[in-house]
């Protein structure tokens, strides 16, 4: 299964007039394959999640997803920064709630989501409710309760931008694990560049308001990924690369909030 965003355009409606949030946005994400949208805030990188999952028509351009020889949409399940779980549910029943929507039966749901909520280090928390669970452990809730659901394509968006930076790469490689395990279509938005090195195949690098791809940069990393590599010189000269591509923008902004 793949898909291809297609010369998307977003333009949005203002009392001013419009607003252009995406232009010409062109690029496929192929089976299997890990891709992170990367550029500063403002870009149009969670706008183009949002198209993806259905969440959003473009003004032009479209989407075609290509699965078992056809153009149905496939099942997809999103990941957000922050309030992604409820409340008012335990861990167990936070995993589940996709397959209980789909009417998946509570013995055959909970021997599913047990074996998730085991891969997220959670065996001992299936109990409890997310105001006794630290946000990185939040998170991994959300992580789990988006694979149980065998989703062809995951979305996330920037899904451990409130995470201390320990945190934030224990969560990194519990991602790569079990992605390496169940193998989806990952399209993954964040605003850090070694992040999307580490985890990702391709990084496409956004700028400008409206937004617009400015390189599609493959990563030559080997998989599995080992997340203490990230001071080689490989890594070292991709990151000076993609800072060089958004240093002009993100100094023009800073100078433009003073």
């Amino acid at each position: 299964m793949s898909f291809e965003c297609r010369n998307l355009a977003v333009t949005y409606k203002t009392q001013s007039g419009g607003l252009e949030a995406l232009t010409d946005v062109s690029f496929t994400v192929s089976k299997n394959e890990f891709v992170c949208l990367l550029g500063p805030s403002g870009c149009g990188k969670s706008t183009i999640l949002k198209i993806v999952a259905g969440l959003l028509d473009p003004t032009a351009g479209e989407v075609i997803f290509q699965t078992q020889g056809t153009n149905g949409k496939p099942l997809n399940a999103m990941v957000f920064q922050e309030h992604g779980v409820f409340p008012w549910m335990n861990v167990l029943e936070n995993v589940a709630f996709g397959l209980e929507m789909r009417g998946v039966g509570r013995q055959e749901r909970n021997e599913i989501s047990h074996k998730f909520i085991e891969r997220v280090g959670l065996a001992h928390f299936e109990q409890s409710y997310p105001h006794e669970l630290s946000v990185g452990m939040r998170q991994r809730v959300s992580i789990a309760r988006a694979f149980v659901n065998d989703p062809e394509i995951l979305l996330m968006d920037e899904p451990f931008g409130s995470l201390d930076a320990m945190t934030k790469l224990v969560m990194m490689e519990e991602l790569l694990r079990i992605w390496s395990a169940e193998k989806k279509q990952v399209l993954y938005v964040t605003h850090d560049i070694e992040e999307a090195i580490l985890l990702g195949d391709r990084v496409l690098v956004m700028t400008g308001r409206p937004g617009r791809i400015r390189e599609d940069i493959r990563i030559p990393l080997p998989r599995p990924r080992d997340l203490r590599d990230r001071d080689k010189a490989e890594i070292i000269e991709i990151k000076e690369h993609i800072w060089t591509i958004l240093e002009e923008e993100v100094r023009s902004s800073l100078e433009g909030s003073q």
